[in-house]
């Protein structure tokens, strides 16, 4: 049997506790109701940190046995402001934890980035994957001095970047879609339709816009290679962002950050590693 949603919440609200910030609780709660959503179980493994307990950390695999898993001591962790949670996915029964650094992590990260968090694995030095983390902007020493983050509600009511893909689709392609900020079976078909849509009109692919990849999409798709502009790489920066592998930005055009991306999804899912957007690519991301 499945793990209910109501029981994750529960767990994650235990161990968040009462000194993790309310807007940091609950965009955590939200993250974990929208990978739900999409078949994702996500736990929350910690929020508010004492400085007794960093140190402790901290201590590990220095002092103590075991592997650092942090650079961090007492007070110079958002942890210690209640400004930070730490997650971990969930084998579907919910007895094994799976630490694998994948898609759905990577999903679950791009999920709560778009609820406002920060996410660890974006760090250029020590990435740290289950962190997730709200600033408003402050230092660790401006917190260490006392300033407090004003948080807000202005996370809550943000509109994600699924919401704003849910919307060009429906602008530019006059589809009918829901717009609720979700990566389902109804977007991602509709993503499939707008490729189709545009293999025929640049390319005159005669194409039936049904939304199913079958044997005469693949003929007819084409190879996006760096560089390129339009809405074609519109639509792959779409579907790398709700695989959970943010091209920083959808501008249509494939740039540095878009080939980095890109090129991670092709290591991830066994394909060659080129930054060319060919048949192959588009086929797993349309999975």
């Amino acid at each position: 049997m499945n793990l209910s949603l109501q029981t994750l919440l529960k767990q994650a609200k235990e161990k968040m506790g009462s000194r993790t910030h309310p807007m940091v609780r609950g965009q955590a709660l939200e993250t974990i109701r929208r990978a739900y959503a999409e078949g994702i179980f996500v736990r929350i493994t910690e929020g508010y940190r004492s400085h007794a307990r960093q140190n402790e950390l901290y201590a590990q695999g220095r002092t103590k046995p075991g592997k650092i898993v942090t650079n961090a001591k007492g007070g110079q962790s958002y942890h210690n402001y209640g400004l930070a949670v730490d997650y971990v996915l969930l084998s579907p029964d919910g007895k094994k934890a799976l630490w694998q650094v994948n898609s759905d992590w990577r999903r679950v990260a791009a999920i709560a980035k778009s609820l406002g968090f920060e996410w660890g694995g974006d760090w250029q030095t020590f990435k740290d994957y289950p962190h997730l983390q709200m600033t408003d902007g402050l230092s660790l020493a401006q917190l260490q001095n006392g300033a407090k983050p004003n948080l807000g509600g202005s996370a809550a009511s943000k509109k994600g970047p699924i919401a704003d893909i849910q919307s060009t689709l429906v602008s530019r392609y006059g589809f009918s879609l829901k717009v609720d900020d979700l990566f389902g079976p109804e977007t991602k078909q509709a993503l499939l339709k707008a490729y189709q849509t545009e293999l025929n009109k640049q390319f005159g692919a005669n194409l039936v816009v049904d939304g199913v990849w079958g044997s005469k999409t693949s003929a007819a798709s084409v190879t996006l290679h760096p560089g390129a502009k339009g809405n074609l790489t519109w639509i792959l920066q779409a579907l790398l962002y709700c695989s959970g592998f943010d091209p920083q930005g959808m501008d249509g055009i494939l740039g540095e950050k878009t080939v980095t991306a890109l090129r991670s999804f092709q290591r991830e899912s066994g394909l060659k590693v080129d930054g060319l957007a060919g048949v192959a690519t588009f086929r797993e991301l349309f999975k």
